[in-house]
């Protein structure tokens, strides 16, 4: 891998996978030799690496929709629309929550 023209986005990514293969990996990367510094953990191979990367985007691919629905349940007031719902017997909280999964079905 060329670590001296990696952008830092990349770079992230490759920490993420270089971390999901090995969690207690401790190593550097030296830009101006285009090197890794392996200093505990077995250092995985750059195409186990790059594999990783791959599962990893796919991932977070895949989970699209609930990123979107966490972030239309988080701009809810799901308590005070619950409270609402017991004290007048109206199903708001439920019919709010059940549009948010229509407009971001599971793949």
């Amino acid at each position: 891998m060329n670590y001296s023209t990696m952008s830092f986005d990349k770079f992230k990514k490759f920490c993420n996978a270089v971390y999901s293969l090995e969690p207690n990996a401790k190593f550097s990367v030296d830009k101006k030799t285009n090197s890794l510094i392996w200093k505990s953990g077995t250092q995985p191979s750059d195409s186990a690496i790059e594999t990783e990367m791959a599962r990893l985007d796919t991932l977070y691919t895949n989970q699209e929709y609930a990123r979107k629905r966490k972030a239309k349940y988080d701009a809810l007031n799901q308590f005070e629309l619950i409270s609402d719902d017991a004290i007048n017997g109206t199903t708001t909280h439920k019919d709010a929550i059940v549009a948010i999964k229509s407009e971001f079905p599971k793949p």
